[in-house]
């Protein structure tokens, strides 16, 4: 069985084929039950880690592929020099059962989670939208500067993250990039002035003002897994037009709809779409220019299955 490290994936995968290829899944048969989601006591670790598993197939004729993908998320690694999310993900042959290949797990959950948010951001973020707002500095960030910047006409970005060192080795990491990334220190102004809000933190409280938002801003949560945690607050919940990676997984797991909903302060039915709707053409997205729009991201084995298989189609011998 083959083993695909993480330069080959990040190699391999490609920001913009692999958005396509999102939107393709989406719109394809697959099939992906809701992921198992396990804490684990941090009693050892100082704080709780988590264990995800995450099964997805192809339902078609012939059967394509069965990918599994198994990765803890331990909050407090960074600390130690390590990545928060550790893990494997396993393909195998959909007709016989038997492994294809073992790939690195963090590095297709990075690629493939920015990708997301950068789907979901050609539906909803305006077409002109050129200042991203990048806040956190961990594995992500990159990632999705990247991904959105192969979607949008990015020619600015803005990093903001608790420990301003963190910020400027991220932001000098694109010192050769075609658009200009730079640290900022003052979270307000730079959020007044953004066109795109992404966040990508594990932090159980809202990380911005939603009053700070301002008329076609498009807000991309990618943190924020587990229905304790927070990027946004109620404001920004009620001002914007809510979307969702998946309907079942958002509104059991993502603590930026899992509080709104269970607070009265939104229903199931005000969410406006997922990706499937809007991948499919059920719902147009953004609507007015002057909307504030939000996309919640908690993943799903989907996303996996398909940045798989494009990566198996891009290292084929």
């Amino acid at each position: 069985m083959r083993f695909v490290d993480e330069d080959t994936v990040n190699a391999a995968l490609d920001p913009a084929r692999l958005v396509a290829a999102l939107r393709t899944a989406f719109c394809g048969d697959a099939i992906a039950p809701l992921r198992h989601h396990h804490s684990i006591s941090g009693a050892q670790t100082g704080t709780d880690a988590t264990l995800l598993l995450m099964p997805a197939w192809s339902a078609g004729n012939p059967p394509g592929y069965i990918g599994i993908k198994s990765v803890t998320v331990h909050p407090d690694n960074p600390s130690r020099g390590l990545p928060s999310v550790q893990g494997v993900y396993l393909l195998l042959d959909g007709a016989t059962g038997s492994p294809v290949v073992l790939i690195d797990g963090p590095a297709l959950t990075a690629r493939r989670t920015a990708a997301a948010s950068a789907l979901a951001s050609t539906f909803l973020s305006r077409r002109d939208a050129a200042h991203l707002l990048m806040i956190g500095t961990g594995r992500l960030a990159p990632e999705l500067i990247r991904a959105h910047a192969a979607t949008r006409p990015i020619r600015r970005v803005s990093v903001w993250g608790r420990n301003p060192e963190k910020a400027r080795t991220l932001a000098d990491s694109f010192n050769a990039a075609q658009y200009e990334v730079s640290v900022v220190t003052d979270l307000e102004p730079a959020v007044r002035d953004s066109d795109i809000v992404s966040c990508a933190t594990t932090s159980r409280q809202p990380v911005f003002d939603g009053t700070w938002l301002t008329p076609g801003t498009h807000v991309d949560l990618m943190g924020g897994f587990r229905p304790d945690m927070r990027e946004a607050d109620d404001t920004a919940i009620t001002r914007a037009c809510v979307f969702v990676d998946t309907r079942e997984g958002a509104c059991r797991e993502a603590g930026d709809i899992t509080q709104p909903l269970a607070a009265g302060l939104l229903t199931p039915s005000a969410i406006r779409a997922d990706l499937f709707e809007l991948c499919r053409d059920e719902h147009a997205g953004r609507g007015l220019t002057s909307e504030i729009t939000l996309f919640k991201s908690v993943g799903t084995a989907i996303e996996d299955l398909a940045a798989a298989e494009l990566l198996m189609t891009e290292i084929a011998p």
